[in-house]
């Protein structure tokens, strides 16, 4: 047994989210104090500050159609995703920790890939009128 074998688990589960979160709180964090620079050299030389500016990009209200688009693309993916790995199971030659994690990653991928297709579908049923009422809103515009 490879004393090592315990990183790569370690590194995927433990040290790869912690980097995720310390990255978008550090894009957050620099987002912060680039809107309050702004804000204190429009308050120094005295303009209108346009409140828009300081609404977060996060407080945007996404539309209902772009939401599940955005959930049948990520279907899409993970299908795919699936499908080459277990392509890749039933026709490679594997040996080792490969040829334990692969099922279990294709279960996963595949799995996500069904429930994003079941809510894309049922979401685009049930908010039919409300993705109607959407588009003539923007229309209207």
């Amino acid at each position: 047994m490879n004393p090592y074998q315990f990183l790569i688990p370690l590194g995927v589960c433990v040290v790869l989210p912690v980097l995720i979160v310390w990255i978008v709180g550090k894009v957050q964090q620099n987002e912060t104090n680039r809107k309050a620079e702004i804000m204190l050299k429009a308050i120094e030389n005295g303009t209108e500050i346009n409140p828009d500016l300081f609404k977060s990009s996060r407080d945007k209200r996404m539309s209902i159609k772009k939401d599940l688009l955005e959930k049948l693309n990520g279907a899409c993916i993970t299908g795919m995703l699936g499908l080459a790995f277990l392509v890749l199971m039933l026709f490679g030659k594997m040996k080792g920790i490969m040829a334990n994690y692969l099922p279990l990653a294709v279960a996963m991928l595949l799995a996500v890939s069904v429930g994003l297709f079941v809510s894309y579908f049922a979401g685009k049923k049930m908010l039919a009128k409300e993705i109607e009422a959407e588009e003539r809103e923007l229309d209207n515009k």
